[in-house]
């Protein structure tokens, strides 16, 4: 069968199965241990784990590990070095529980994913810890769906032309879907493919942060993983022309 699109890409976190949610539930508990030491209702100190979040992702990355190690820093910092040995421990446990997560697919994205692959070559390209990536993948159930499985520690457009180089793919035939306008669309969009965003209802606020214009040229809305095969078609469509 011959196609337009020549391949179909897939964000893990947030699009294939839940993510955020076990994130905010680790803020959530970390501000209970810190709350033990300090006023919660002050704006600084809300936004401070975020801050340490961004300064550290140079060093220490995306995912649990680094989110847990920006926990402890941020405690220390926010409570003047004051937070005992047994909260700090604690907070290390809640960034364990975190990593052993389950993996719970999104509703709907297997009947979707298995649709697509059998119209298309695909590839899994998701970001964070290696470990912790590998092992979601592992429990996914998805992995012998996907034709190429990329993890990489950034998406950026370096990223996501070094990805089609190698899938000797040309961008204008290349689609993303995913749930981050920041990550998994606006780079692929500025290298001439094709962006699917499937929102899902929590975001982390760094991934909110993006420069995608909601008419962009190349870019289509879905509001389930249900539609993306129609959504497909219409791409192969708008390429014919």
């Amino acid at each position: 069968m011959t196609t337009r699109i020549q391949w179909v890409g897939f964000d893990g976190d947030d699009t294939l199965w839940k993510s955020e949610d076990y994130y905010r539930a680790a803020e959530s508990a970390f501000e209970e241990v810190v709350g033990r030491y300090i006023d919660l209702t002050d704006a600084r100190t809300q936004r401070h784990l975020l801050e340490v979040e961004r300064r550290n992702l140079r060093i220490f990355g995306y995912g649990a590990k680094g989110m847990t190690l920006s926990m402890l820093e941020s405690a220390i910092e926010l409570t003047d070095e004051r937070i005992g040995a047994r909260d700090l421990h604690r907070i290390l446990e809640i960034g364990r529980a975190t990593l052993q997560h389950p993996v719970e697919l999104i509703d709907g994205i297997r009947a979707a994913v298995e649709q697509v692959a059998a119209r298309y070559e695909i590839v899994l390209i998701t970001k964070g810890d290696l470990f912790h990536q590998e092992a979601k993948i592992a429990q996914c159930g998805l992995a012998d769906v996907f034709h190429r499985i990329e993890v990489v520690s950034e998406k950026d457009p370096a990223t996501y032309a070094r990805v089609l180089r190698e899938l000797e793919a040309p961008a204008e035939r290349f689609v993303m879907v995913g749930n981050s306008l920041r990550s998994d669309i606006e780079p692929v969009l500025a290298l001439g493919g094709w962006g699917v965003h499937i929102p899902y209802h929590l975001t982390w606020a760094h991934e909110a942060e993006h420069g995608v214009a909601d008419d962009a040229h190349r870019l289509r809305t879905l509001s389930s993983a249900a539609g993306l095969p129609a959504v497909l078609e219409g791409i192969e469509a708008a390429l014919c022309d």
